[in-house]
């Protein structure tokens, strides 16, 4: 029952806010792209973080759950940010809306280019200023050469609605959700991530330059393993912990073609180790700390 509950009063919060962020849609739709546009993007933006907002509202009065939020200080709601996260359910979203708030930009995803046709939801990512991509396989490019680099051409057009407005880009490096089944089909060398996937971030990365504020690396954690949507509706969820760390990103890395450059590919592939490496062994820390606190 608590399930349906919660599952109703979040549609009636997006049905409440769908009606003006759809309005001004249409209002971009119509507007050239100028200054007027950059504005109306940004309180397109500010309505739908004010429904992430209510939607953490109601998760604070209706279910019991032990929030462990670790941000950085100096955070710019105006600022332009690169995020990495490990992924291990949908309530990851729901988790990342509660642990920002207002004090970042709000979130958005690269989505692949035939989303934007997916009813409704495809011209909200668009009004929101979701970034498209279309990404071509090497088959294709062998077929027509004509198409190599039009992926990263195609990410630069993306980012470069956001020269001008916050933006929080974030990326799932492992591409998928973690299960033990993809992590044994993987032979992961990590105990608590599978291997991540560099490609897109590293396109994303020099479409964005030095422009960006910072990389914003973040950990998430459910001491008490992690559960589906449905049951994190139903309050099955108790604990969570959120640790997010603002990483400079090497002036290099900004500069090589992860594309046609190998050698600066294995060393953009040595840095995301790293970073990997690291965040596995603060999971494997945090869930130690998680656990000598319930004792």
């Amino acid at each position: 029952m608590h399930g349906v509950i919660m599952a109703t009063l979040l549609l009636l919060n997006t049905l409440f806010w769908i009606v003006p962020v759809y309005l001004l849609i249409i209002v971009k739709l119509i507007l050239p792209r100028g200054r007027l546009f950059d504005q109306v993007s940004r309180l397109v933006a500010f309505l739908a973080q004010t429904w992430a907002m209510c939607n953490t509202l109601l998760a604070r009065v209706f279910m019991r759950i032990e929030w462990d939020v670790r941000l950085p200080a100096g955070l710019d709601p105006k600022g332009q940010y690169l995020a990495c996260a490990n992924h291990q359910s949908w309530n990851d979203i729901f988790v990342l809306m509660r642990a920002f708030g207002y004090q970042a930009p709000f979130f958005k995803f690269f989505l692949k280019q035939e989303l934007i046709w997916v009813p409704l939801l495809g011209l909200a990512w668009w009004g929101l200023d979701y970034p498209f991509m279309k990404r071509y396989t090497r088959a294709q490019i062998e077929k027509n050469p004509a198409l190599k680099g039009k992926d990263m051409e195609t990410t630069r057009q993306a980012c470069a609605k956001f020269r001008n407005l916050p933006v929080l880009v974030l990326n799932f490096l492992e591409g998928t959700r973690f299960t033990p089944a993809k992590h044994a089909r993987q032979a992961s060398p990590y105990q608590h991530l599978l291997k991540p996937k560099s490609g897109g971030f590293a396109f994303a990365m020099s479409a964005f330059g030095e422009q960006l504020n910072a990389l914003l690396d973040i950990t998430i954690v459910y001491p008490d393993g992690s559960v589906g949507f449905w049951e994190f509706l139903c309050g099955r969820v108790r604990r969570v912990i959120v640790v997010v760390e603002q990483r400079t990103i090497p002036h290099e890395l900004y500069e090589g073609d992860y594309e046609n450059d190998p050698a600066f590919r294995a060393r953009f592939h040595q840095w995301i180790s790293a970073l990997w490496a690291a965040k596995d062994a603060r999971i494997e820390a945090l869930l130690a700390e998680a656990g000598a606190s319930r004792q």
